[in-house]
C-alpha cells in the first residue's frame, strides 16, 4: 500500500507539472531595487525600452569581411525572428552603420555648406559694407554743401536786412526817391542769390533723397544679411552639438572596424522574467537556419542560456558514484539500490511539484536543480541511515519485521529531526526578505520534507519487502554472531586531541583566507563552456567592439522642467558630456525621449564587462552625481546594474541570515544534546567548514585556481546568492553530522560510560554510517560541479567541499578532539534550564531499551532464521505470517 501511494503520488505530481508547469528564467530581480524604480519610471515615461533585447554576432568563418550580399542575406536572417509572436522589430547592424556613418557625412557636408555660406555672408557684407562707405561718402558732401548753402543763405539773409534797414532810412529822411534805383538793383541781386541757393538746395534736396533711398535699400540688405547669420549661427550651434552628441557616441558601433564582425538585436515585447524558452529557441533556430554560408552566428545569454533539463550527465555520473559507495558499503546489490530509489522517487515527487507552481511564482532555473541537489543528497542519506540501523540490528539476530520498525523508530526518529533542522535553514531563507531567494529555500525544504517522508515511509516498506535480503550470504550466515556486537573502547590521548584540534582548525582556517577577498556577482558569457553560442558572444563582442558592450547601462534624466524641441539637443549634449567626464565611461548617448521632453534615457558603455569591478564602482559613481547642478535627477538601471544592486543586497543579508541560521544552531543543539558547551562546539565548528566552503569557491571560481580541474577558464565573481545558499544547506547539514554523532556520545555518556570513553564510543557508533553518507553527499553535490547550466556549478563545488570539511574535518577530529579535552564538562548544563527543557530522544533511546536488540546467546536461533531465509528462492515479498511459518 505504501509502494503504491507513493507511486501513485509520483505519477501525480508529474502529470500536474504537465499541465501546469510554466517557464523558468536565467535572470534574478528584487523589488525595491535602485534598477528596478529606475526601470519602471523609464517604463512610465518612454514606451518600448522594458522589453529584452537580445544581441546576435555574426562573423566570418574566414576572417575576411563581409560582403554586401552576405549583408543582406544577414538582414533577412534577422528579419526570419519576426515570424516569432515576442519579437517586436529587428535590427540590422548593416543599416544601422550605414544610417550612423551618414549621420556623420550630414555633420559634414553641412560643416562645409555652413563655412560656403558663412563665406557668402561674408562677402555680401563686405559689399554692404563698401556701398555704405559710398554712402557715407556721398551724404558727407551732400551735408557739406548744405552747410555751404546755409553760411550763404546767412550772408543773403544779412545783404537783406541791410538793404531793408537802408530802405526804411531812405524813406524817413526823404532821399528814397533818388535811390530808389538803387535800392531795387540790389533786391534784384539779391533775389538772384536767394533763386541760387534755392536751386541749389533743391539740388541738394533731391540727391538727399536718392541717398536716403539708397541708405533703404542698404539696411533691407543689412537686414537679411542679419537674418541669414543668425540662422547660420543656429545651424552652427546646432552642428556643433550634433558633433559633441557624436563624439560622445563615437565607440559605439555595430559593425566592426575590419568589417568582418556585425551586431544585430532582436527586441521582444516580453521581459526576460516572462519570455518563454519556446521563443527564444525559435528565433535562435530560424536565424541559424537562415545563416549564409561562410558566416557564423551567435546568441548572447539573454536568450541562448537554456534553462530546459534538470538533470544532465555530471549529475547522473554522481548518483552513480553514490550507489558504488552503498554497495561498497553493504556488499550486496539490493539493500544499496534502496536509498538511490527512494531518494529518486522523494526528488519527482519534491521538484515536479514545486515546478508545477512555476507558472504562478516566478521561479529561476536554479530552483528545480536546488530541490535535486538537496532532495537526491539528503534522501540517499536519510534511507542510508535506516537500512543502515536495520542491517546492523539483522547481524544481531533481531527479526526482520521487528528490526524494521526499531530502525524506523530509532534512526527514523533521527531522521526526522535532522529533516526539521535543514528545513527550519532553507525557510529561513525568507527572512532575507528577496523573493527569489526565499521561492529557492521553500522548495528547497518542500523537497527535503518529501525525502524525510519517503525516508520514514517508503524505506521501511521496501525493507519488509526484501526482508533477509538486505543482509548478503555471507552476512545471514553469521548472524548473531560476536563480531557483530560493539568491542570495549579506550579514550583518546590528551596530546593526540590538541595536535587534531590545532591541525584541523588551521588548516580549515587556511582555506577560508580567500574569502576575505569575495567579491559578489551573477556570471556572464565567459562562465559559459567556451564552444558555447553564447561565450562566442561575448568573447567577439569583447575583442571586436569592447568589453564595455557586454555590460551595456542605460542612465535616465529627468529634467527639472521640459524643454522645447529647439533646446532638446542642447539638454542631450550637456548630460551625455556630464557623463562622459566620468571616469570609465567611453560612450553616451540618448536612446528615448518622452512625450514633453522632461525624461531622456540614455545607453552608456562602460569600460570593462558586466562583473568588473571598475563597473560596479562606475555605477555608485554616477548614482552620486545626482542631482546635477541644474536640478536634473540621474537614475542607472540595466542588467549590469541590476545584478550589482542584487549582489550588494545579498551581502547585507548575508550577516544577518548567519546570525539567524547560528541561533537556531545553538537552541536545536541545547535541546538534543542538553549541553551549553557542546552546542558552542557544533557552531564553531559550521562556522570553520562554512568558511572554508567559502574561501574553497573564492580560490577557484574568482581567482581561478585549479580552474582547469572545474571548467574555470575565465575566472569572476562569486554567484551572488552562493553564499546564503551554502549557509542554510551547509547548516542543515552540519546538525544532521552533529546528531548522528553526538547523539551517540550523549547516550553513551548517559549510560554510565565517562565523558572521554562516550566521545569515542559516538564516534564509532556513527563513524561508519557518517563518512557514506557524507562521500555520497559530496558525490551527489560534486556531479553538480559539471553540470549544463553553470549557476549551478560553484553551488555543487561549494557544497561538496562543505561536507568534506564540516564530515571529515570537523565532526571526525576537530569536535572529538575538544569534547575530549573538555571531559566531563563538556554535559555541563544549568539545573533549572534541564527542567524546562523537554526529552527530544532524537535516536530513540527509550524506544530500543523497551525493544532490546539479541545477545550473542540468540545467535543460534538468528543463525537458524538466516539459513531458512536464505534458503528461500521467492524473491516475492511475503506477509509476516509467510515469514514466521517459514523461520
Amino acid at each position: 500500500m505504501v509502494i503504491t501511494a507513493w507511486i501513485l503520488t509520483l505519477l501525480v505530481a508529474g502529470g500536474a507539472f504537465l499541465a501546469f508547469g510554466g517557464t523558468l528564467t536565467q535572470s534574478f530581480s528584487i523589488p525595491g531595487t535602485e534598477t528596478e524604480k529606475v526601470t519602471d519610471r523609464m517604463s512610465e515615461e518612454i514606451d518600448g525600452l522594458d522589453g529584452l533585447s537580445a544581441r546576435v554576432v555574426f562573423q566570418t568563418a574566414d576572417g575576411s569581411e563581409i560582403t554586401e550580399e552576405q549583408q543582406a542575406q544577414i538582414a533577412a536572417a534577422l528579419e526570419t525572428a519576426l515570424d516569432t509572436a515576442s519579437v517586436e522589430a529587428v535590427v540590422d547592424p548593416f543599416a544601422t552603420q550605414a544610417e550612423l556613418e551618414a549621420q556623420l557625412q550630414q555633420l559634414e557636408d553641412g560643416a562645409a555648406e555652413i563655412e560656403a555660406n558663412q563665406a557668402e555672408i561674408d562677402a555680401n557684407q563686405a559689399e554692404i559694407d563698401a556701398s555704405q562707405d559710398e554712402i557715407d561718402a556721398q551724404q558727407a558732401q551732400i551735408d557739406a554743401g548744405l552747410a555751404e548753402l546755409e553760411s550763404q543763405q546767412s550772408e543773403l539773409d544779412a545783404g537783406q536786412e541791410q538793404l531793408d534797414a537802408a530802405i526804411e532810412a531812405a524813406k524817413e529822411d526823404g532821399t528814397y526817391a533818388y535811390a530808389e534805383a538803387t535800392f531795387a538793383e540790389q533786391q534784384a541781386q539779391i533775389d538772384a542769390g536767394q533763386q541760387q541757393i534755392d536751386a541749389a538746395r533743391t539740388q541738394l534736396e533731391e540727391g538727399q533723397a536718392q541717398l536716403d533711398a539708397g541708405q533703404a535699400q542698404l539696411d533691407d540688405g543689412q537686414a537679411q544679411l542679419d537674418e541669414g547669420q543668425a540662422q547660420l549661427d543656429a545651424a552652427a550651434e546646432q552642428l556643433e552639438l550634433g558633433k559633441r552628441l557624436a563624439a560622445a557616441a563615437a565607440e559605439i558601433r555595430t559593425v566592426s572596424d575590419d568589417g568582418t564582425t556585425a551586431l544585430g538585436i532582436v527586441q521582444f515585447s516580453e521581459t526576460a522574467f516572462t519570455l518563454e524558452q519556446a521563443d527564444k529557441d525559435s528565433v535562435m533556430d530560424a536565424i541559424t537556419e537562415a545563416t549564409p554560408e561562410g558566416l557564423n552566428s551567435y546568441f548572447s545569454a539573454d536568450i541562448a542560456t537554456s534553462v530546459e533539463g534538470i538533470i544532465g550527465v555530471g549529475e547522473i555520473v554522481g548518483v552513480l558514484l553514490a550507489l558504488v559507495v552503498l554497495i561498497v558499503m553493504m556488499r550486496t546489490l539490493i539493500p544499496a539500490l534502496l536509498p538511490i530509489v527512494t531518494s529518486v522517487i522523494g526528488v519527482g515527487v519534491g521538484v515536479a511539484t514545486a515546478m508545477a507552481f512555476s507558472d504562478v511564482v516566478e521561479m529561476s532555473s536554479v530552483t528545480p536543480i536546488l530541490g535535486v541537489m538537496l532532495g537526491l543528497a539528503v534522501g540517499i542519506d536519510y534511507s542510508l541511515f535506516i537500512v543502515n540501523r536495520h542491517r546492523s540490528q539483522l547481524r544481531r539476530g533481531m527479526e526482520v519485521h521487528e528490526s524494521v520498525g526499531l530502525a524506523n523508530g530509532t534512526s527514523g526518529n533521527a531522521v526526522v529531526f535532522a529533516g526539521t533542522t535543514v528545513l527550519i535553514a532553507l525557510l529561513a531563507l525568507n527572512v532575507t526578505g528577496i523573493p527569489f531567494l526565499g521561492i529557492m529555500g521553500s522548495v528547497g525544504a518542500f523537497s527535503v520534507l518529501v525525502a524525510v517522508a519517503v525516508a520514514v515511509t517508503l524505506t521501511p516498506a521496501l525493507l519488509g519487502l526484501i526482508g533477509m535480503r538486505a543482509l548478503n550470504k555471507k552476512a545471514r550466515a553469521t548472524v548473531g554472531a560476536p563480531e557483530h556486537h560493539e568491542a570495549p573502547v579506550e579514550p583518546m590521548t590528551t596530546w593526540k586531541a590538541v595536535l587534531s584540534a590545532v591541525v584541523a582548525s588551521a588548516l580549515l582556517l587556511v582555506i577560508a583566507i580567500p574569502a576575505l577577498s569575495m567579491r559578489l556577482g551573477l556570471p556572464d558569457g565567459t562562465q559559459e563552456p567556451t564552444d558555447s553560442t553564447q561565450y562566442q558572444a561575448y568573447t567577439i563582442t569583447d575583442a571586436k567592439f569592447g568589453e564595455g558592450l557586454n555590460g551595456t547601462l542605460l542612465v535616465t534624466a529627468e529634467l527639472p522642467e521640459a524643454v522645447s524641441d529647439d533646446d532638446l539637443l542642447a539638454a542631450e549634449v550637456s548630460i551625455a558630456e556630464t557623463l562622459m567626464a566620468v571616469e570609465d565611461v567611453t560612450a553616451a548617448t540618448p536612446v528615448g525621449v518622452n512625450d514633453d521632453n522632461s525624461f531622456i534615457a540614455f545607453q552608456v558603455i562602460p569600460a570593462e564587462g558586466p562583473s568588473s569591478q571598475s563597473t560596479e564602482d562606475l555605477v555608485h559613481e554616477l548614482r552620486d552625481l545626482t542631482p546635477l547642478e541644474d536640478g536634473t535627477v540621474l537614475g542607472v538601471a540595466g542588467e549590469a546594474s541590476g545584478n550589482i544592486d542584487i549582489s550588494e543586497l545579498l551581502a547585507n543579508a548575508l550577516p544577518i541570515y548567519l546570525v539567524v541560521v547560528v541561533g537556531l544552531s545553538l537552541i536545536i543543539l541545547i535541546v538534543v544534546f542538553r549541553s551549553l558547551l557542546v552546542p558552542l562546539m557544533a557552531t564553531f565548528g559550521f562556522v570553520l567548514s562554512l568558511f572554508a566552503s567559502f574561501g574553497a569557491v573564492v580560490a577557484v571560481y574568482q581567482w581561478g585556481w585549479l580552474g582547469g580541474i572545474f571548467g574555470v577558464h575565465d575566472p569572476g565573481p562569486v554567484l551572488n546568492f552562493l553564499p546564503i545558499i551554502l549557509t542554510g544547506v551547509l547548516f542543515g547539514l552540519a546538525m544532521d553530522y552533529q546528531l548522528f554523532l553526538g547523539s551517540g556520545m550523549r547516550e553513551s555518556y548517559v549510560h554510565g560510560m565517562d565523558a572521554r570513553r562516550a566521545v569515542v564510543a559516538g564516534r564509532r557508533h556513527g563513524r561508519a554510517v557518517v563518512t557514506a553518507a557524507a562521500i555520497i553527499m559530496m558525490s551527489v553535490f560534486g556531479g553538480f560541479i559539471f553540470s549544463h547550466i553553470n549557476l549551478i556549478r560553484p553551488m555543487g563545488f561549494g557544497l561538496a567541499v562543505g561536507v568534506l570539511a564540516d564530515a571529515f574535518v570537523v565532526r571526525m577530529l576537530i569536535i572529538p578532539a575538544l569534547m575530549h579535552l573538555a571531559g566531563e564538562k563538556a554535559w555541563w548544563m544549568p539545573k533549572w534550564l534541564d527542567r524546562i527543557l523537554p526529552n527530544v530522544d532524537v535516536e530513540g533511546a527509550a524506544l530500543e531499551r523497551s525493544h532490546p536488540v539479541p545477545h550473542a546467546e540468540d545467535a543460534d536461533n538468528a543463525d537458524n532464521a538466516a539459513v531458512a531465509e536464505s534458503e528461500s528462492t521467492d524473491d516475492a515479498a511475503v506477509t509476516e505470517g509467510e515469514a514466521d511459518t517459514k523461520a
